[in-house]
């Protein structure tokens, strides 16, 4: 059956389309438990379900979709690689599509394919995550792994051992051993029970001496995984010094740095990639999403000493994705062409500004974070007391209350973090002045539509 002859089909609910994919498809399905739509057409911020509302979009494929949906340089990428003859799968043989999106992307790394070179792995970021942590074991010839509390790096079973988030994992036993977990800094939830510069501070100090104690009971690990802005874990920023310490003290120590830039990169935080805004250089850079240009692809960035594989020891049929990587390039063209770094920082610090005011006129509004258009909104329960640093209880059943709210006002966003209780926006790169106000107005409406609803007030 061809798109045309669908679009024309006779039914157009909403409900048919989700009982349908609820009889044919597993329970792991979760999207459309929290935004119940049937798409039928997107285009730049909007989307589109078979009833023919329209959704302004802020979820924009988990930050896949850095251009928006159907952009027009990323269709005219697809029309030309379809009509060209190359063929659309290669593995790793290269052709000159893949040749010049190498050299373009290698261009965005600090110090460019003089220090960097790349590699191609299966099409999503969990797989990358996997590859840079199987060369940082074989580079190193050690067995064990750092990440961080909050942290998210895929749901295959080596990135969801590195991956904070319990309630995918406790399902699951003998995920791989040798992670050790430290606490990451949080400037509304401090792990010490700090907050401020001071937890900062002692997490930064903690961190140094972690490695250096002889008598941590923790050997050196093969490598640190971290992303410089945590998404899933809530849009929890690192700080500046913390994360210079961690480049330094691992460099020191020969722990190769793993930065997971899969949400974050790619001009989303106002750099194009977030570990730009500490101005550090990781030995391996993870990335997905954004990278493919809406298709799918992963790929890693590895400093040339680290590049320790043999050949043929890390493959992936699908790492040869060639539409993908038309796709990408033509992203990669805008995103540099436009500016779209500068546009992400200016509608990023106006949204985040506004919400700041809203937290004004509604204190269940306990936080408002991140960089760029990677934006955090936490939901309190201001009612109750505040805890020794200022901080209320999270208020989950309020947090979901406003992405149903959000979505009946036609605004598709995400929540994440602990309990569920930050909303995040992950906006589209080209989204406007105009789009902007459009947003805050629908999402000040959802959460006074919320609050009256859970707490009738």
């Amino acid at each position: 059956m061809s798109v045309n002859s669908v679009n024309s089909a006779t039914p157009s609910t909403n409900e048919y389309y989700l009982t349908r994919q609820s009889q044919m498809e597993s329970n792991v399905r979760s999207y459309p438990r929290k935004l119940p739509l049937a798409i039928a057409q997107a285009q730049g911020c909007w989307v589109t379900d078979v009833e023919g509302t329209k959704y302004l979009d802020c979820l924009a494929g988990a930050g896949t979709l850095a251009l928006g949906h159907n952009h027009p340089a990323v269709i005219q990428s697809i029309h030309d690689t379809l009509t060209s003859g190359v063929p659309l799968h290669t593995l790793d043989l290269t052709t000159p599509l893949k040749d010049a999106f190498t050299e373009a992307l290698l261009a965005e790394l600090p110090g460019g394919k003089e220090a960097y070179c790349l590699q191609f792995c299966g099409p999503s970021g969990a797989d990358a995550t996997e590859a840079a942590i199987k060369l940082a074991k074989t580079y190193t010839g050690r067995g064990s792994v750092i990440s961080f509390s909050g942290g998210y790096h895929g749901m295959t079973h080596g990135s969801l051992s590195m991956t904070g988030n319990l309630g995918a994992k406790n399902a699951v036993q003998n995920l791989m051993p040798g992670v050790q977990f430290l606490p990451y800094p949080h400037e509304y939830r401090c792990p010490l029970g700090l907050g401020g510069e001071a937890g900062v501070d002692a997490l930064t100090y903690y961190f140094e001496q972690f490695i250096e104690d002889v008598e941590s009971g923790v050997t050196k690990p093969a490598a640190v995984i971290l992303e410089a802005i945590q998404g899933e874990g809530g849009v929890v920023v690192a700080p500046t010094k913390w994360l210079r310490k961690i480049r330094e003290v691992t460099e020191k120590h020969g722990i190769l740095l793993v930065l997971d830039e899969v949400q974050a990169g790619f001009s989303r935080s106002g750099k194009m990639f977030a570990f730009e805004h500490a101005d550090i250089e990781p030995d391996v850079i993870v990335m997905s999403k954004a990278v493919g240009g809406s298709l799918p692809l992963a790929v890693l960035g590895i400093k040339r000493k680290f590049d320790a594989w043999q050949p043929g020891t890390h493959t992936g049929t699908f790492r040869g994705n060639q539409m993908a990587m038309g796709t990408g390039l033509a992203s990669l063209n805008v995103i540099k062409e436009q500016n779209l770094a500068k546009n992400a920082q200016e509608r990023g610090d106006y949204l985040q500004a506004e919400l700041k005011k809203l937290a004004q006129e509604l204190p269940c509004i306990g936080n408002v974070r991140g960089r760029g258009l990677m934006l955090g909104v936490e939901i309190v329960d201001e009612r109750k007391p505040a805890d020794h640093m200022g901080s209320f209880p999270a208020d989950s059943a309020l947090a979901a209350a406003i992405q149903t709210a959000c979505f009946n006002n036609q605004l598709l966003l995400e929540k994440g973090g602990r309990h569920g209780t930050v909303i995040r926006l992950l906006c589209p790169l080209i989204i406007t002045q105009e789009e902007c106000v459009e947003v805050i107005a629908r999402f000040k409406k959802a959460v006074q539509e919320a609050l009256v609803s859970v707490r009738g007030a």
